[in-house]
């Protein structure tokens, strides 16, 4: 009882952290927030994906209209010299609209599959996002079993309905790495952390408007950013706060073993 009464303080101070504007300074970037504008100090930020490591110039005082203006490639040994873990997440995104529900993100009938079970949740994963209407496009290409997306872009009330946690899990199964959205379902929110599938990133503002499905973008959760590496634009992000230990330890039992909240297996 103790450690689930832990475990979902943790998560409760991180839905609010979520949510909560706040000013966050660094050692490569500062941000200030005032008003609606939250403006970045520093000319460049590093961002580490791959085996490489992406050198973006930006420029601009509103982090809506910061423009890419370089991008250089280092050389894994360069990257190595680099210390901690990295929250930087590159590839194309996909991009859908307000109140996707759990349904269509992985409906009923699938929900018989075992994520435990590493053939069952790759096949999860194959059936990520098929509920969607047919205009939306193809999340996963005919035939594969995992998508090219690796990350998600919506907007408000992301994963509303039944509170099944197989949403998330379908999703980062599929390889989808972050969600950026303007709002959340609480619940998905929650199953997002506890599972450690994938990042809920809330967006300062209602990106998918000015996103489109095969962008390349970066999503840089350190200094709270989604650069559009294909539109030349930048747009702020609210911290995911407390939430992100969690998730980068793999979930919740993950985190409560690394932290020796219970013994370690």
């Amino acid at each position: 009882m103790a450690l689930c009464m832990t475990i979902t303080s943790c998560i409760s101070a991180a839905s609010f952290a979520a949510s909560s504007s706040t000013t966050r300074r660094d050692s490569k970037a500062s941000c200030a927030r005032v008003g609606n504008v939250q403006a970045l100090s520093s000319s460049a930020q590093w961002s580490t994906f791959g085996g490489s490591r992406l050198e973006t110039g930006v420029a601009g005082k509103r982090c809506g209209e910061q423009k890419v203006t370089a991008v250089r490639a280092l050389a894994p040994a360069d990257v190595e010299k680099e210390s901690g873990p990295s929250r930087v997440i590159h590839g194309q995104c996909f991009v859908v609209g307000d109140n996707i529900d759990t349904d269509q993100i992985i409906p009923a009938e699938y929900l018989t599959l075992v994520p435990s079970k590493p053939d069952e949740y790759e096949k999860l994963g194959s059936y990520a996002m098929i509920g969607l209407p047919a205009d939306w496009g193809r999340f996963i290409e005919e035939g594969q079993m995992k998508t090219k997306y690796s990350v998600m872009i919506g907007g408000y009330n992301f994963g509303c309905g039944s509170s099944r946690e197989h949403a998330p899990v379908a999703l980062g199964a599929a390889g989808v790495r972050v969600v950026v959205a303007e709002s959340y379902a609480r619940i998905f929110f929650r199953n997002s952390v506890a599972t450690g599938e994938l990042y809920p990133v809330e967006s300062e503002s209602r990106v998918f408007h000015e996103n489109s499905t095969g962008d390349t973008v970066t999503v840089d959760l350190d200094n709270n950013i989604l650069i559009n590496h294909t539109k030349g634009k930048t747009f702020p992000l609210k911290p995911i706060g407390d939430a992100g230990p969690v998730i980068d330890a793999g979930g919740i039992f993950a985190y409560a073993r690394k932290t020796g909240m219970i013994a370690a297996k």
